[in-house]
């Protein structure tokens, strides 16, 4: 079982999410190729005095990016000023977060992708040049206006690499992909949780609620949250197997992290179009759906685990997809 520590003081649920965040690199789990790179570039412009470049984090939805951000930003004892592209939807928003920077200090953009063209171009010259460009003025008499920016440094965090223009990835001085994490690391990041939530957690608990995590740490924590809850509202001090199964069970996840729109998915690729193969679009009219939520939120899961492949024909479910539905498997689908 793991060590219980003294007792933790009450938070809501967002400032739980704060608290389970690594505060440093020894606390962050996985990715360690990303860190030693990291290390070396950090390291570098710690000991030139230098701003560290810019920098382009993009893997799937929780997997870290936010986290590193705030880790680059306590290595180099900078300020981290927070926003996103949705946010910057004007010329003078995001102005108004450049003029505000001072030296050393560094602008996490999360969800860049949506950024729009006209702030792109915008950032162009102040990544490459430290200048801000403005225009003053409208009509015939309309001039632009050159404003010096003080050396910073640009974290930006996508899930969409490739919806990010040429010339703004091109400007980063680094850009790192996160991948799925190790089930060890998830079960680390697991009983990391559980012990600063001051669970009593059993190694087998530990390991269920790893398997089902997604490979990724937030819906890690998201489960071990919600297993807390069950435990308590049970009256369980001592969290085994059987109550995370339960917790499973009631959320209708089931031992590989599968949801509910996961099976109905697979199901309607095995029981509409014989397994597949199936295009994107015609899935997703099938299924009632935006592709780009099929394609960026639920694919990449399903197809690390091996229930769904990509063909160039379309989408096929796979041999293990049928065992894991406890659907017979065609003559066709075993290999």
């Amino acid at each position: 079982m793991t060590t219980k520590p003294p007792a933790a003081p009450h938070h809501d649920d967002q400032a739980i999410d704060v608290l389970l965040r690594p505060a440093t690199w020894a606390e962050y789990v996985g990715q360690e190729k990303v860190k030693q790179q990291l290390h070396v570039m950090l390291t570098a412009a710690t000991q030139r005095q230098e701003v560290c470049d810019h920098l382009l984090f993009y893997g799937q939805a929780g997997l870290g990016k936010t986290t590193l951000a705030h880790l680059v930003a306590r290595e180099l004892k900078a300020n981290l000023k927070v926003t996103s592209g949705p946010a910057l939807e004007k010329i003078g928003d995001v102005a108004a977060v450049l003029t505000n920077l001072e030296r050393g200090d560094i602008l996490f953009i999360d969800e860049a992708h949506r950024l729009n063209r006209m702030i792109e171009e915008v950032l162009y010259p102040a990544l490459e040049a430290r200048k801000l460009n403005l225009v003053v003025g409208k009509g015939p008499g309309a001039r632009t206006v050159a404003l010096d920016l003080p050396p910073f440094t640009l974290i930006a965090a996508t899930t969409r690499a490739n919806l990010l223009s040429g010339p703004l990835r091109s400007r980063f001085g680094a850009s790192f992909k996160l991948d799925y994490y190790e089930p060890a690391d998830i079960g680390a990041i697991v009983e990391r949780s559980a012990n600063i939530l001051n669970m009593n957690m059993t190694p087998e608990a530990v390991t269920a609620i790893a398997r089902a995590a997604r490979c990724t740490p937030r819906v890690a924590n998201r489960l071990v949250k919600r297993v807390r809850d069950y435990a308590q509202v049970h009256g369980q001090k001592t969290v085994d197997v059987s109550v995370v199964q339960k917790t499973l069970d009631m959320f209708e996840i089931d031992a590989l992290g599968l949801e509910p729109y996961d099976r109905r998915l697979l199901t309607t690729i095995i029981e509409k179009f014989n397994g597949g193969p199936v295009g994107i679009s015609t899935l997703a009219a099938a299924l009632n759906d935006d592709k780009g939520n099929i394609g960026d939120v639920h694919e990449p899961f399903l197809i690390i685990t091996g229930l769904l492949a990509r063909t160039p024909s379309g989408r096929v479910a796979t041999e293990l997809s049928y065992r894991h539905l406890g659907l017979d498997v065609p003559l066709n689908k075993l290999i």
